[in-house]
């Protein structure tokens, strides 16, 4: 039995080196290092620029004297790149590469390269949990001592268990039965979120739930970033781990069943922690469109199909494309500061389409 699968092992790196030679994908390891060079000067210029600029070398000072335990020195610029620009840069890096793993993940759980992971409906939750703080009074302090991120983590979790339970009401793990489950409970909590915002008390409040709707990394804090700058590695440690089981689950249950995946194990692992990660994320920064979407079908175009090359591609280009946008929103405006969700949804939609129109041009 060791033998059989030692060998089919062997045929499926072949055929997965094939796939590469076959389709031109780029070599990962060099794309990587140039996304990674490319964050970290995106990095830079997220902290420098703004209604203030500071030059460059002195943000790398104060992050060095930060770190270095050195007291800071007096003036507004420690107090504006350490305590305001870097936690939102940072979480814009987070938020971002978590949303381009929670993509790949998904994609490979429904075997579908154009799946959305809010399918689930599990964003829906989160945003009722975070509207209905906000409209309750409760977003600051919170019910229980939640608060905003906790209500809105704490819908995830609700939805994710309904969804779950819905799915899985007649035995089995079908992928099509799970996505039908989390659009229709989704669009049933957006209906009552949209009920939730009518029922908000003044124009301040409503302006509020709106914004945070539609994306937003304004609220940055140092406190914020613990649990995406935890639940973003250990969800790609955990996903590059089963990068080959990954691989044979999208060519199929009995492909993977040869290869010895447990395809029904895998999808509810896969289920469960794409769950997590985006109530981690949506908690923090608000439903932002078309990331999760688009960041996994450009690097698969780029890369090519293979786990192991594409999720640490995702997370790199998916950091790198949110924190520009952040500061886009950020800069943009004079007088007011753009919701993330917006400029992202203006970038992906037409980016999408025209890579449809190639692909389908192409005949793949």
């Amino acid at each position: 039995m060791t033998d059989t699968l030692v060998r089919r092992k062997g045929a499926q790196d072949r055929r997965e080196g094939d796939e590469q030679a076959r389709t031109g994908a780029v070599p990962a390891a060099p794309l990587a290092l140039t996304l990674a060079l490319a964050l970290l000067a995106a990095l830079t210029a997220a902290v420098s620029w703004g209604s203030t600029s500071i030059p460059a070398g002195e943000v790398w000072s104060v992050v060095w004297r930060r770190l270095s335990g050195e007291a800071p020195r007096p003036g507004t610029d420690d107090l504006i790149v350490w305590q305001l620009r870097v936690p939102r840069a940072l979480l814009a890096a987070l938020v971002g590469a978590g949303l381009g793993l929670v993509g790949t993940a998904m994609q490979a759980l429904v075997r579908n390269p154009l799946a959305d992971p809010y399918f689930l409906g599990i964003s829906n939750g989160a945003s009722l949990g975070a509207v209905a703080a906000i409209v309750l009074g409760v977003g600051t302090g919170g019910a229980f001592g939640l608060g905003l991120s906790g209500a809105a983590f704490a819908g995830a979790l609700a939805t994710f268990a309904l969804v779950w339970a819905v799915a899985r009401r007649r035995g089995g793990f079908a992928p099509l039965r799970l996505v039908l489950a989390g659009v229709a409970i989704g669009q049933f909590l957006s209906g009552f979120t949209s009920y939730l915002v009518l029922q908000a008390g003044d124009e301040q409040q409503t302006h509020s739930v709106l914004f945070w709707l539609m994306g937003s990394l304004s609220g940055a804090s140092w406190p914020l970033l613990a649990a995406p700058a935890v639940a973003v590695p250990v969800t790609l440690l955990w996903l590059q781990a089963r990068a080959r089981a990954l691989n044979a689950l999208i060519t199929g249950d009995e492909t993977a069943a040869g290869l010895g995946v447990d395809a029904t194990r895998l999808r509810r692992e896969l289920f469960t922690l794409t769950s997590l990660l985006t109530g981690v994320l949506v908690a923090v920064s608000g439903a932002i469109a078309f990331v999760a979407l688009m960041v996994p079908h450009v690097c698969r175009l780029i890369v090519g199909g293979d786990h192991r090359r594409l999720l640490p591609v995702s997370a790199l280009f998916g950091a790198l494309l949110l924190v520009v946008v952040d500061l886009v929103c950020r800069t943009a405006l004079d007088t007011q500061e753009l919701p993330v969700g917006v400029v992202t949804s203006l970038i992906g939609a037409p980016a999408l389409l025209h890579l449809l129109d190639r692909r389908l041009g192409s005949g793949s």
